[in-house]
């Protein structure tokens, strides 16, 4: 049977030395307990010191039937939905939901009852962050995940932010290598930094999907990349989604690449990761921001290159380079292993301005002859 919901109680005590305290106390079986908070100069206010408590009033109703506040609907969710085992979600996404509830929700709307929380004090507050739109769409996504799973477990009967306006749209478009960029960034790496980012640039993968290879999931035979596997923060845990265990095309010219690098790594063996960090003996991959800082964006400065390269660049450039030579969506969409096509489209290729002229001529070409408005004699269009 669940136990009663606690409110607790906050109260302030004069110490004899030194400014006064707030104490907050509350029941634990048939025992009275108490903790201090914090001196009134670091909380001038009741409400303040409220807002402090928090954290611990939704420990202390772990396994309540009814949580009241965000911050006992955060500790419920998470109990639930974000546990560090047996989880749907992948361990990036575990991770990076809850570092968004620990960071900017609980501190933002924890105090507040899950009845007072209003659609446009959520935009309003979504508004006054410094953050780029699509971080705020995803604040917004993870507390209206949160108000479903209130209604799930029939919490609550309303989800207040399914009516939230925030917009995901980027402020600028990412950036992507051309060809002779990413031919000048091979030609300053050796090694595993060439073998990765040659990998990255003609397969379209995730880093997290990159690095958790194993000599055993290439297919040398078969010319077929298998995936089974994602490493984020040398945590090893299931791929993003069912779509990404796609397997990924492996032509000759990887393929030969790879064949390279595993005669030369120390680290040759199926069971070995293909990118095995020599400073872990081989146990763990190389880390990705280590390699990036490190090695490729060095060396992508040598080659005079001035855009922000990081890894998802590697991705977004192998679409929108698949586009440039006239592949169809299709081939796009499941050389990237996106379940949407919408998002191969909307979010990862982008028109490289020699394909535009290319495409702009052979219109021009289709309309000829034309007047010309200087002489007003028809020019033909070589």
């Amino acid at each position: 049977m669940s136990r009663r919901y606690q409110e607790g109680c906050l109260y302030r005590e004069r110490r004899k030395a030194g400014p006064s305290v707030w104490v907050f106390r509350w029941r634990d079986g048939g025992t009275n307990r108490k903790e201090q908070i914090g001196t009134v100069e670091r909380f001038p206010t009741k409400s303040d010191a409220l807002k402090a408590c928090e954290p611990l009033r939704a420990n202390m109703n772990r396994g309540t039937q009814s949580p009241r506040t965000v911050a006992e609907l955060v500790t419920h969710y998470t109990e639930k939905e974000l546990p560090e085992d047996g989880s749907n979600k992948s361990y990036s996404t575990r991770k990076t939901y809850r570092g968004y509830l620990k960071n900017r929700i609980v501190p933002a709307w924890g105090s507040h009852r899950l009845s007072t929380v209003k659609t446009v004090a959520v935009e309003d507050w979504l508004r006054t962050l410094p953050l780029a739109p699509g971080t705020k769409a995803k604040l917004r996504n993870i507390m209206s995940a949160l108000f479903t799973h209130a209604m799930r477990y029939e919490l609550t009967d309303r989800n207040p932010i399914k009516l939230v306006r925030q917009s995901a749209k980027r402020q600028c478009a990412p950036d992507v290598l051309t060809a002779v960029e990413l031919r000048a960034l091979l030609s300053e790496l050796d090694g595993p930094y060439y073998a990765m980012v040659f990998m990255a640039a003609v397969t379209g993968l995730r880093v997290s999907e990159l690095l958790a290879l194993q000599w055993a999931d290439v297919d040398f035979p078969a010319r077929e990349i298998h995936l089974h596997r994602a490493v984020v923060c040398q945590h090893i845990g299931a791929l993003k989604t069912e779509t990404s265990q796609k397997p990924v095309a492996l032509d000759t010219a990887l393929a030969d690449v790879l064949l390279d690098w595993r005669g030369h790594c120390p680290y040759n063996q199926d069971t070995d990761y293909v990118f095995a960090s020599p400073e872990k003996h081989g146990k763990q991959p190389l880390w990705p921001s280590s390699a990036m800082s490190r090695h490729i964006r060095p060396a992508a400065l040598r080659a005079g290159i001035v855009k922000h390269v990081r890894w998802h660049v590697f991705r977004h450039s192998f679409a929108t380079l698949l586009k440039g030579n006239g592949e169809d969506v299709k081939t796009v969409q499941e050389s990237l292993r996106h379940a949407d096509s919408k998002v191969t489209l909307d979010t990862y290729t982008q028109g490289l301005m020699p394909v535009k002229r290319a495409a702009q001529r052979k219109v021009s070409r289709m309309i000829v002859p034309i007047r010309s408005h200087a002489s007003g004699t028809n020019v033909a269009i070589a």
